[in-house]
């Protein structure tokens, strides 16, 4: 079996770690944080983000980056978007030549708007293969052996088959396509529109409201995508609707959650300093706003939410401000 290396101990990282480890690889999971590693390692489970979860025994824990990297051909980036240029420019000279790398973070880096696959690439070079794996997956059920089903996205055939081989499980399907910038266009907008979804939650308008927002969503992530060179189709999939659906209605949706609560009349930095794991959609929105206008491309749900983001509006302003658009073919 293959030496993997997962790099990002929280939820996501710590989960395809245990899912790893228990397909017979042998597993390293790396955390910057050297106290909760020590952590992970005494407890043999995740306590901040997967608490009920006993790590299988081929899965060790380190914070260092080279004790993780050595001799290892299979790597797993799944740090957050803002964090993942840092540590690929950390992770490059022990980096073993040939190895495949496997993103697992979605969003888009604020400054430049580079795809995470793009900064991997920039900061690796030719010295790795790099795929990227996204669809509807909370870390939590993925950990408990909940069937669940994603896409793995390369340019090279051959990568696909070799992470679909390393992941497959039977409770865990993998997909493959060449579609890149679709996978990725997917995986980063859909957490803008879950925000949005968390206020149509938050302010008690009802399943109609709920559905058109997904439809009319799922519209805006497609158009975005299609421009930045994506196919239109890999939006009617895993890493389009599969996920915009779940991260939009599930109770375990962090950035569903962040729009519920500013509903509720809570500050952006009240909510998110109670919160333990990342809200990618807070960092996309501006980058997916400037990518779209790179691309010409109107965003109006996202154009919304940046305004209820920085409180230039209240979430029931923000929404009205929507719905009152003028109105318009659905083909457009």
């Amino acid at each position: 079996m293959t030496q993997v290396a997962i790099l990002g101990a929280g939820g996501w990282g710590t989960a395809l770690a245990v899912h790893l480890a228990r397909a017979g690889h042998d597993a390293c999971l790396w955390g910057r944080d050297a106290a909760l590693v020590d952590e992970l390692r005494a407890r043999r489970a995740n306590a901040v983000y997967l608490p009920d979860i006993t790590f299988p025994d081929r899965l060790r824990v380190t914070a260092d980056l080279q004790d993780a990297l050595a001799g290892t051909p299979f790597i797993v980036a799944a740090v957050p978007s803002h964090g993942t240029r840092d540590v690929m420019r950390r992770a490059a000279p022990f980096l073993q030549r040939g190895a495949t790398v496997v993103s697992a973070a979605k969003g888009l880096e604020q400054d430049t708007l580079f795809r995470v696959s793009e900064v991997i690439e920039q900061e690796l070079g030719a010295a790795a293969h790099v795929a990227v794996l996204s669809g509807p997956s909370f870390a939590a059920e993925l950990a408990r052996q909940l069937p669940t089903a994603v896409s793995v996205a390369s340019r090279d055939s051959t990568i696909v088959e070799q992470v679909q081989a390393e992941f497959r499980a039977p409770y865990f399907r993998l997909y493959g396509t060449s579609d890149v910038v679709g996978v990725e266009i997917g995986g980063a907008l859909k957490n803008v529109i879950a925000i949005a979804a968390g206020v149509v939650e938050g302010l008690g308008l009802g399943h109609n409201a709920l559905a058109g927002l997904i439809a009319r969503g799922l519209a805006e992530i497609a158009r975005l995508a299609c421009a930045a060179g994506g196919q239109r189709d890999t939006l009617a999939g895993l890493s389009g609707l599969g996920d915009l659906v779940l991260t939009c209605t599930g109770s375990l949706s962090r950035n569903r959650h962040v729009g519920a609560e500013m509903a509720n009349g809570r500050s952006l930095p009240d909510v998110l300093a109670g919160m333990k794991m990342v809200a990618e959609g807070v960092k996309t929105t501006d980058a997916a706003l400037a990518l779209g206008l790179r691309y010409g491309v109107e965003l109006p749900i996202a154009a919304q939410v940046a305004e209820l983001l920085a409180g230039r509006k209240d979430a029931r302003t923000a929404l009205y401000d929507l719905m009152l658009r003028p109105q318009r073919s659905e083909a457009g």
